[in-house]
């Protein structure tokens, strides 16, 4: 069973997208521990409505929030503190995605980070989206992974830049695992299209 993290270099970069088209291609079960506002169409309910086959299960969040805000400010106006301790995975058989919040120093709660959600038993994949300073985000994303023992992935996430894609492999030199175009819109068959693109590659990853 492959246990997959995906976090983005910041939040609004395409980490539920990415997770959608991840799920779809290895037939996953979605796991989403903390979700930060959107309650009555979460990040989970989004998944779910993009994936197309009958395998992959939706789990429930371990904390699910009603403010957007970082989850440490959140669960305080929630009047909570969220303990990483009882953010405990799904039992599954099969392949499990694993959603972060925003990026992975987002607060948990006073000591604790995204970043100890993830432990050695993962692949973790970074979705990268282009902005101005975008790749200086992406790499110390990955720089931080790589301290940590990680040899993290990337989704691009927006149509082609090249120059910035060139200069973040050639600094990574991580596994690319493909890119997501700006689309119209995303619908199933759109994440059939990139999930059968990327296949290969996470099956291998």
């Amino acid at each position: 069973m492959k246990k997959i993290f995906i976090t983005g270099i910041g939040t609004d970069v395409g980490k539920t997208i990415a997770s959608a088209i991840v799920v779809e291609a290895l037939q996953a079960d979605y796991f989403k521990p903390v979700q930060a506002g959107d309650l009555e169409f979460s990040d989970t309910d989004k998944v779910k409505q993009l994936v197309s086959n009958s395998k992959s299960k939706f789990h429930d969040n371990s904390y699910a929030l009603n403010t957007p805000m970082s989850p440490h400010a959140a669960a305080e106006i929630d009047e909570i503190t969220i303990e990483t301790s009882k953010i405990i995975l799904p039992k599954t058989k099969h392949n499990l995605v694993v959603e972060g919040a925003g990026g992975l120093l987002v607060p948990l709660n006073d000591n604790e980070t995204i970043l100890d959600l993830i432990t050695p038993e993962y692949k973790v994949i970074v979705v990268s989206r282009h902005y101005l300073g975008s790749i200086n985000h992406t790499l110390m994303t990955i720089e931080i992974l790589k301290n940590k023992g990680y040899n993290p992935a990337i989704i691009f996430n927006g149509n082609e830049h090249k120059t910035t894609e060139d200069i973040i492999k050639k600094m990574t030199g991580v596994e690319i695992i493909g890119r997501i175009d700006d689309e119209p819109y995303f619908d199933t068959i759109v994440i059939q299209e990139y999930s059968t693109l990327f296949k290969d590659r996470l099956e291998s990853f």
